[in-house]
């Protein structure tokens, strides 16, 4: 039987959609003390971030209705833009905690790395898509893919931001391998890339000490006291919360005591008011996206559609299991979002971006089906699409 084609995924479309409402009432609860503080009103961060998530939701919609094979014409342009912007933001950023990651529009602090990262994946899709019958040759398959992505990790370890470095360099190595390339290439470069990516953590120290406070090898009490201060924190606040939490609203950690408790740390403030039982909640949502994800690229019209849906949905599942990771104490404490719930505006809008752009494959890749095709492009007309000719 011919495959219909269908509307937007729901099971993906709903969820995203119920975490980034949801995450309004969360980021009140747990900024609520620290913008009474600073800013002298409870509602600051709550008001910016609930502007934030309706600019995400329009920003959903209007690339859910942008035909994916668009983007795939102007893939290298988009890159381009966003390492030319990482290389800005070391000299022209606006520097925070140590680090230039930031470029202040006034109005705006906008995160380049967040860019970059879904322009990324972005262009190893259409490149995996063009390069299949040569993909197994280093030169002419895997060595535009590997330069690419080097240079996007580079830029970012300079800023520095070693955890997003670290995460991006992985996302690049799964769509890698999920594209064919040589695995004996794609081995010994792995073990290149992050053997670098560990000398540099060991020449700056800064991300030594935390790895070796989070494993108990610190050689210092004040280290583990200065590098386990949140993870303490936001373990205290998941112990508060037992089985079903404290209630809304109801958090002890974010009233001052857990830095971040907004941000990276807002899957803890989750579990101290819902408990155990909406802390998973999360997760399984997640993993609901994570599901609908895959069937998404499984039915995907064409290699490019394929691998942009599995690079996407890859991309916030790794991104949401590592936040809760770190928050739960299973892994060393780094500076990642959890996706359509942390306060921010940079993430939150490229998040929804990128779930748009998941969403206008999965009509056109069928799996929500309808009777009638409406104006979803033929499946054959997509597959006589092809793509830019450039080579990289």
């Amino acid at each position: 039987m011919d495959k219909k084609f269908g509307h937007i995924d729901w099971y993906i479309l709903l969820p995203v959609v119920g975490l980034m409402l949801f995450s309004i009432a969360f980021v009140y609860s747990a900024s609520a003390p620290f913008a009474e503080l600073k800013f002298g009103s409870k509602n600051t961060l709550f008001i910016s971030h609930t502007i934030r998530i309706i600019l995400g939701l329009i920003t959903l919609v209007i690339f859910a209705k942008i035909d994916y094979h668009f983007w795939a014409k102007i893939s290298k342009l988009i890159l381009v833009i966003a390492i030319g912007l990482l290389a800005f933001v070391l000299f022209g950023g606006e520097e925070m905690k140590g680090a230039s990651r930031w470029i202040n529009l006034g109005f705006f602090k906008f995160q380049p790395s967040e860019l970059a990262k879904f322009a990324l994946v972005l262009h190893l899709s259409v490149l995996l898509a063009r390069k299949q019958e040569v993909i197994k040759d280093f030169k002419n398959g895997m060595f535009p893919l590997l330069l690419w992505s080097g240079i996007v990790v580079f830029l970012i370890l300079l800023q520095p931001n070693h955890s997003t470095a670290f995460i991006i360099l992985l996302i690049s190595i799964i769509m890698m391998f999920v594209g064919n390339v040589n695995l004996l290439h794609l081995g010994g470069l792995s073990i290149i890339g992050f053997g670098i990516l560990g000398s540099y953590a060991v020449v700056a120290k800064y991300p030594m000490q935390r790895i070796s406070a989070f494993l108990g090898m610190a050689k210092s009490s004040e280290i583990v006291q200065v590098f386990n201060y949140q993870l303490q924190q936001s373990l205290i606040a998941l112990g508060n919360g037992g089985i079903f939490g404290l209630g809304p609203g109801q958090s002890r950690q974010a009233a001052l005591f857990l830095p971040e408790s907004y941000g990276d740390f807002i899957y803890s403030i989750i579990g101290e008011e819902y408990g155990f039982i909406g802390a998973a909640i999360i997760i399984l949502v997640f993993v609901l996206i994570l599901w609908r994800g895959m069937i998404v690229a499984k039915n995907a019209p064409d290699n490019l559609g394929y691998f942009l849906a599995f690079g996407i949905i890859i991309t916030l599942s790794i991104y949401a299991f590592v936040n809760a990771g770190v928050n739960s104490g299973l892994l060393p404490t780094t500076g990642l979002p959890m996706p359509f719930i942390s306060y921010g505006g940079t993430a939150v809008l490229f998040h929804a971006a990128a779930v748009g752009v998941l969403l206008n494959i999965s009509a056109q890749a069928g799996v929500y089906y309808v009777e009638e095709p409406g104006i979803i492009p033929n499946v054959e007309q997509q597959e006589q699409q092809t793509l830019p000719s450039e080579e990289q």
